[in-house]
């Protein structure tokens, strides 16, 4: 938007507050501009609990803080920009939230978000819900699953109060060589030519301890069929500023094309704020021709 791109991020106060920044860049990799203040904070009991003492009664830690808003994924569907995030309030099992914007305000720098509401179960652990950036078959489409397979919510509207999700995870076996757990999706799904492109976090036999970037392509009308899956990871932790901290994971929240190159955002052993970029024509020569391996360069954001 704008010839610009626009970054939500999670950052934690003083407080411990889990809350969310904005920062800008031109180029993609230098931060232009970042503002002092959050432009989002967790105000519902969902996600937030007044307490002199935080203290979780919770079993659930996520990259530090004791609980507000985290995982950011937006959205841009015509006039509105839609964000689902986790929330969390160190009580209860942290789940997915939806809210939205209208594109004039986010631009004009007006943060006046509609009142969010919690849209997956209660009492159980939901994360990595994607909305795709328009209609399907003339409904708004919630990705909230990829194991055992690709599920997908379709919905009239999204402003409705009573909107929920019920979604299932389970385990299964791949056939895609490299996955032995798959977590979930990262960046909502990208528009192509040849289908949408679709970034998720999985755990291989070799290093199950490590979060691992996995790319498909589903179909267009149909995206609960998978088209194309790469047979080896496209980003792996191997940089030190992906270590330092909770090690081994880079956890993708955004993704953008520009100018033939895939830029995808994500978070750095839950510390820092990283970029990786690859041509966009080798993308899909791996996913369309399966060569054996693509590697993509890792740089620092400095935001």
């Amino acid at each position: 938007m704008d010839n610009k791109f626009h970054l939500i991020y999670r950052a934690t106060g003083e407080d411990g507050m889990s809350v969310f920044g904005y920062a800008s860049t031109k180029n993609g990799f230098r931060i232009n501009k970042r503002l002092a203040k959050p432009v989002y904070r967790p105000s519902q009991s969902f996600e937030f609990v007044k307490n002199d003492k935080p203290a979780f009664k919770y079993p659930y830690m996520s990259g530090g803080g004791w609980g507000g808003c985290e995982d950011p994924r937006l959205s841009v569907i015509k006039n509105d920009i839609f964000m689902t995030y986790t929330a969390f309030n160190g009580h209860q099992a942290p789940g997915v939230a939806l809210t939205s914007i209208k594109t004039k305000d986010f631009l004009n720098q007006n943060w006046k978000w509609k009142k969010p509401r919690l849209i997956s179960e209660p009492h159980k652990i939901q994360k990595n819900w994607v909305i795709f950036p328009e209609k399907i078959n003339g409904k708004y489409a919630i990705l909230h699953s990829i194991s055992p397979q690709i599920t997908i919510d379709y919905f009239d509207s999204l402003d409705q109060d009573n909107l929920m999700v019920k979604s299932h995870y389970a385990p299964r076996k791949t056939s895609l060589k490299w996955e032995k757990f798959l977590r979930g999706v990262g960046a909502p799904p990208i528009k192509t030519d040849h289908g949408w492109l679709v970034l998720y976090h999985a755990m291989d036999h070799k290093n199950p301890d490590q979060y691992k970037l996995g790319i498909m392509l589903l179909d267009h009308n149909n995206p609960e069929k998978i088209l194309s899956c790469c047979h080896e990871p496209i980003l792996e932790p191997h940089e030190e500023y992906e270590n330092n901290g909770k090690p081994g994971v880079i956890y993708v929240c955004g993704a953008v094309i520009k100018d033939e190159k895939l830029f995808v955002y994500y978070g750095g052993a839950d510390k820092v704020s990283c970029v990786a970029t690859a041509p966009l024509k080798k993308i899909f020569s791996l996913l369309i021709n399966q060569p054996k391996k693509l590697l993509i360069k890792n740089q620092p954001n400095d935001c």
